[in-house]
Parts: structure tokens; C-alpha cells; sequence
């Protein structure tokens, strides 16, 4: 089975991705833990609607973001 490149090509943006989001959450926790864990119990009040909700746009915005990283390559 032939791939065509553009398929080929999004394993490593996803895992460059992947990568970059865990740098990012790292830096998070290891510059402000004391933030993070504020955070956390704060998240740990909201209602599961509104978590559900908030995951959502993240995972819109998130595709829009590769869509759009995509699109310049």
C-alpha cells in the first residue's frame, strides 16, 4: 500500500506535537507548582459538564492549531 507524502509526513508533526505539549505542562508544574496544585484543586470543584465542555474547545482549538500548522508546511 502507497501512502501519499502528506500522510507520511503527519507522524512526526503529531509527535512533535506530542512533545511540545509536554515541555510545555513540565515548565508549567516545574516554574509553579505551588500554582499548579491551586489549579488542580480548583479543577477538581468544577462540574464534569463544564470539564467536558472546556475539553472540548481544547480539542477544536488544538485541531485548528494542526490544521492550520498543516496548511504552511
Amino acid at each position: 500500500m502507497n501512502l501519499p507524502t502528506a500522510d507520511v509526513a503527519l507522524l512526526p508533526l503529531i509527535l512533535a506535537a506530542l512533545g511540545l505539549w509536554f515541555v510545555i505542562e513540565g515548565l508549567a508544574y516545574a516554574a509553579a507548582p505551588d500554582a499548579m496544585k491551586r489549579f488542580l484543586e480548583w479543577a477538581a470543584q468544577l462540574a464534569p459538564g463544564d470539564i467536558r465542555s472546556a475539553g472540548t474547545w481544547t480539542c477544536v482549538l488544538g485541531g485548528v492549531l494542526l490544521y492550520g500548522a498543516m496548511r504552511l508546511m
